[in-house]
């Protein structure tokens, strides 16, 4: 959504098979009417499959299937529809992962030329991380970046949680930000209305706007805001230089 705010066209994939949950996150969970696996039959045209947000009208959503195993969609089948989404002319063609590092994730990147790997500051997440980084790099996906999510200051300056730092230095992958824990995302989650659609921005969703804007080459969005909260530039830099 924050890419789509900053005026690219976008499309969203959902890859993750059988577990599907994009469509209820942006609360277009109604309209799923077509997916992925009835263009490749035939039996649509992408532009029929393809969910508009109304919201936000550069921002399309691609449920891959309600139902198919993942193995039933190859690595050509993901070429195909990147293909058909390039020629339909959207900037960003996004695919969200599913969990796991079988072969349903292993043909969902197969079209993917940079890659953002979310986890959170603790050490199995860390670990399965650096198994997905692994993975990547084997498979020819070399720009890959970080996000590291439900960070809690409180908790780095007590020493029970590891520093933003900490976690890239323990993956050594390019930092592209950090997302706060907030109560807010279960709200906006819950409610289908995506975080950074709020009037008035959390400091979460402050952070995904940054990380939209670093993925698309632009300035640091911090520095673009016209009234800063309190503090707002000292916490963030304890998310990710933790209490040194």
């Amino acid at each position: 959504m924050s890419m789509a705010r900053l005026g690219y066209r976008v499309a969203l994939i959902d890859a993750d098979i059988g577990l599907r949950n994009l469509d209820l996150l942006l609360g277009l969970e109604n309209r799923v009417m077509y997916t992925a696996m009835e263009v490749l039959e035939g039996e649509c045209r992408m532009e029929q499959a393809l969910i508009r947000d109304k919201r936000w009208r550069t921002l399309a959503l691609l449920p891959i299937s309600k139902n198919r195993a993942r193995y039933n969609v190859t690595k050509n089948n993901m070429q195909t529809l990147i293909k058909v989404l390039k020629e339909m002319e959207f900037q960003y063609i996004i695919i969200d992962c599913p969990a796991g590092i079988d072969v349903g994730f292993i043909n969902a990147i197969a079209c993917a030329d940079s890659a953002v790997i979310v986890t959170t500051p603790e050490i199995t997440a860390i670990r399965d991380a650096d198994r997905v980084a692994g993975l990547l790099e084997a498979n020819g996906v070399y720009d890959v970046k970080l996000l590291v999510n439900r960070v809690r200051a409180d908790m780095i300056k007590k020493n029970d949680m590891m520093s933003v730092k900490d976690v890239q230095e323990m993956l050594g992958v390019p930092l592209l930000g950090a997302i706060p824990e907030d109560t807010e995302v279960i709200v906006s989650t819950n409610r289908g209305e995506p975080l950074v659609l709020k009037k008035k921005l959390t400091l979460a969703g402050i952070a995904y706007e940054n990380a939209a804007r670093r993925i698309s080459g632009k300035s640091d969005f911090l520095i673009d805001l016209d009234k800063p909260k309190k503090g707002l530039f000292q916490r963030v830099g304890e998310f990710f230089a933790g209490d040194e």
